[in-house]
């Protein structure tokens, strides 16, 4: 089974933000894997264990991003692609039409992801991706079994649980609880050096610069207000309830 993993390079979920120019500075920040995206590491792993097969981690983004990669070759992952080019934006678009263009060219079977990203959040890049090459896709999945051209998994479905059966190659992407993604060994470690590991860029999949044009723009980015402190309203029920209204209404400004 060919087993591709889509994955993102984050913030470590300790650091703090720190805004600089109206963007969001990188100065000493530790990154790792999307945590989302570990679990769709670690169940790539399972379904290789189970069916065999090889994996391939795949990740867009700038050269600082074959980090996160390593770890997923340390993990278990066979092969890793980064396709990093100045002229990729951070758009969901854009990141989707990329990797279709590089799926475009691969034999796949199975294809996994994070539910989102903990940095942007938008959680469009893996739907565009199922929707741009016409297969499956099912998102926040807490469970996965495979059986020939056929998968069955569990989605999470705000509190409940949704069974639904596709037919492969398929999409999936992984929700918390899904599984429990494994440390990298120090033999794993000591492997992912020497396994194979691809560079492309716009010219070597076929994308125009023009093809990948954003279709959303960053108007302003910055921190919320710090928080205040409290205030203790005095005076009997009806004198505290027209305080409140008053400070909503001129402080807060909710109403």
């Amino acid at each position: 089974m060919n087993i591709y993993v889509i994955l993102k390079q984050t913030f470590d979920t300790e650091e703090k933000i720190i805004l600089r120019d109206g963007e969001v500075s990188d100065d000493g920040v530790k990154f790792i894997i999307n945590p989302y995206d570990e679990y769709a590491v670690e169940e790539a792993i399972r379904q290789k264990e189970q069916h065999g097969g090889s994996i391939v981690a795949v990740s867009v983004g700038p050269a600082r991003a074959a980090e996160a990669l390593r770890t997923a070759l340390a993990m278990g992952a066979d092969e890793a692609v980064l396709i990093s080019d100045d002229r990729i934006g951070s758009d969901e678009f854009g990141v989707s039409q990329v990797l279709a263009a590089f799926f475009g060219k691969q034999s796949y079977d199975l294809i996994l992801g994070g539910n989102f990203s903990i940095d942007n959040g938008s959680g469009q890049v893996a739907v565009r991706l199922a929707q741009l090459l016409n297969i499956p896709h099912t998102s926040s999945i807490t469970k996965l079994d495979v059986n020939g051209g056929q998968a069955v998994v569990w989605r999470d479905a705000e509190g409940d649980t949704e069974t639904v059966e596709v037919t492969l190659p398929a999409l999936f992407t992984a929700q918390q609880g899904l599984n429990d993604p494994r440390y990298p060994s120090l033999p794993g470690i000591m492997k992912a050096k020497k396994k194979p590991f691809q560079q492309l860029g716009l010219d070597d999949i076929g994308v125009m610069e023009a093809d990948i044009a954003p279709k959303t723009k960053r108007e302003s980015l910055s921190l919320p207000p710090e928080r205040k402190a409290g205030q203790i309203l005095q005076g009997d029920l009806s004198a505290q309830a027209a305080k409140l209204v008053n400070l909503l209404r001129t402080e807060a400004k909710v109403i």
